[in-house]
């Protein structure tokens, strides 16, 4: 089989004209989880706006951004996950879609935390989440989730007033930490969460064990960050041939593959891997089509990963 890197990928699949043009995938459609509280159905691949989107927001030049952005709503995509700790993404990215006249194709998610030292000032975290509004130039934000269980009970109850009010549609909370798992477990318990923020890879599998099942029992959507390891997966795998029985499950590239592996899960609603590249972004949403492993091809690739030297 011949090695499908992402660069070879994107260029066997079309050109650069095909990013905007809304048909790179034809009559394939990028499959939809619902949102367990509501029903509503959610793309499965979006768009991360964390390390490289982030650190090119900061810089004068922008076009990859506009790009990569147009790539995810014209081929089916629509979660865009950000954060005001994200340097300048969520005001970038706001401008941008404004700008696209696409701002409404998107779901908003991101995030507050202004606790220092466990505890968060109500009124620094009003201004903050006013400032998203403005950013995202939305009178109303999909959704807004408790970065890194910053002072959840001031945070979260200001996100239920908000809820409450019709000005943010659903709530959560965030960790990539499995320091705070038990925590964010018994938060899980005992809160009315639309969603959870969790960290989760092929190598990387401990919220297999409570967070994962607890969110279906619990009804809550799960959107899943890092699928790569930031970059370690990759770096793993180096310049291995993807296996020929990735084809079992229509993985074209090895980002499809961890992709795949993630979303085969089914407590996770969508994954949101951050790119600044829109050969990336649209290798990403490929991942979204087709059919996914069950569970004796996730242990073979568990198997595979597993015995692939640490980055």
């Amino acid at each position: 089989m011949q090695t499908l890197t992402r660069r070879n990928w994107f260029r066997l699949a079309a050109g650069a004209s095909a990013l905007r043009a809304g048909n790179l995938f034809g009559q394939k459609r990028l499959m939809t989880r619902q949102i367990p509280s509501s029903g509503e159905a959610l793309p499965v691949i979006g768009l991360g706006s964390s390390a490289t989107f982030s650190q090119v927001a900061r810089s004068e030049d922008v076009a990859a951004l506009r790009d990569v952005m147009r790539t995810l709503v014209d081929n089916g995509g629509a979660v865009f996950d950000t954060a005001p700790s994200y340097g300048a993404s969520e005001e970038v990215a706001g401008r941008i879609a404004a700008e696209g006249g696409f701002t409404d194709k998107i779901f908003w998610a991101t995030k507050v935390n202004v606790a220092r030292q466990g505890k968060a000032d109500p009124a620094a975290a009003r201004a903050q989440i006013d400032t998203s509004f403005r950013r995202l130039k939305k009178a109303v934000i999909d959704l807004i989730q408790v970065h890194n269980l910053g002072d959840v009970p001031t945070q979260l109850g200001i996100l239920k007033e908000l809820k409450a009010a019709g000005r943010v549609r659903y709530i959560g909370v965030t960790t990539t930490s499995d320091q705070q798992y038990p925590e964010l477990i018994e938060i899980m318990k005992r809160e009315p969460l639309d969603f959870i923020g969790i960290d989760y890879a092929v190598d990387n599998r401990g919220v297999e064990t409570a967070v994962l099942p607890l969110a279906r029992d619990r009804k809550i959507g799960v959107l899943v960050y890092l699928p790569f390891g930031r970059s370690r997966l990759f770096r793993r795998v180096g310049d291995r041939p993807l296996p020929d029985w990735a084809a079992e499950f229509d993985a074209k590239s090895w980002a499809q593959f961890f992709l795949k592996f993630v979303l085969a899960h089914p407590a996770v609603t969508a994954v949101t891997p951050a790119t600044s590249q829109p050969k990336n972004m649209l290798d990403n949403l490929g991942a979204g089509i087709g059919r996914l492993p069950d569970e004796s091809l996730r242990k073979r690739m568990i198997e595979l990963v597993d015995a692939l030297p640490a980055a």
